[in-house]
């Protein structure tokens, strides 16, 4: 009695390994914090460190939340990481967004985004004002300010460097820095509108 045998393929297509990838990340955690080291890779090729400090432009994420996400997205296909040999200082690792991650987060703009979730101990101490004294929460308006000055100096110097880079082209929403241009904008404002928020609130303890 003849068996008989289904022929497979003995190699995949380009669509063929992104459609497997795509099915393999339903095992990784593609979370808020996914999406956002995938899209800084977008931009460039980085290492772990750098990808931590640009996070900044979203939210603080702890290095122990992002290196064990780097290395399940490079374990699902999203990226890969290549070992750099340093002289003097330990090797690091650049990552690379592949194609199955740009179509993951291509396919994720589209979606919905959840509920904005913000924490800030700050706004505890500022709501129980009413407990403290005078001089306590003037201070603690104070040190606000000049923490918030602090970056708000630092986002001027980081869109000045990307006006000088690109010009006008900056703006056009086509343009690859578009998306961060605007994110460090949106940045900007709010940085401006807390130091004069709590302005209003030390002209209100000091009235």
């Amino acid at each position: 009695m003849n068996t008989c045998v289904p022929n497979y393929p003995t190699t995949f297509n380009t669509n063929s390994a992104l459609f497997f990838n795509l099915r393999r990340s339903r095992s990784i955690p593609m979370n808020s914090l996914a999406y956002a080291l995938l899209a800084m890779l977008v931009r460039k090729p980085c290492s772990g460190y750098e990808l931590a400090k640009m996070m900044e432009v979203f939210w603080q994420a702890k290095h122990s939340q992002i290196y064990p996400l780097l290395a399940k997205l490079e374990g699902g296909g999203f990226l890969t990481a290549e070992n750099i040999e340093q002289t003097g200082k330990p090797n690091k690792k650049i990552y690379t967004i592949t194609e199955s991650g740009r179509a993951q987060l291509k396919s994720w703009i589209g979606k919905a985004p959840a509920h904005p979730v913000s924490r800030d101990e700050f706004l505890i101490k500022a709501y129980s004002l009413s407990l403290s004294d005078r001089g306590t929460a003037v201070r603690l308006f104070e040190d606000r300010i000049e923490l918030y000055e602090k970056k708000l100096q630092a986002r001027n110097l980081k869109l000045n460097s990307m006006i000088e880079e690109f010009g006008e082209q900056i703006e056009n929403p086509i343009h690859p820095a578009f998306g961060r241009y605007i994110v460090h904008r949106r940045r900007l404002h709010l940085e401006e509108q807390e130091i004069a928020w709590c302005r209003w609130v030390l002209e209100l303890l000091e009235a």
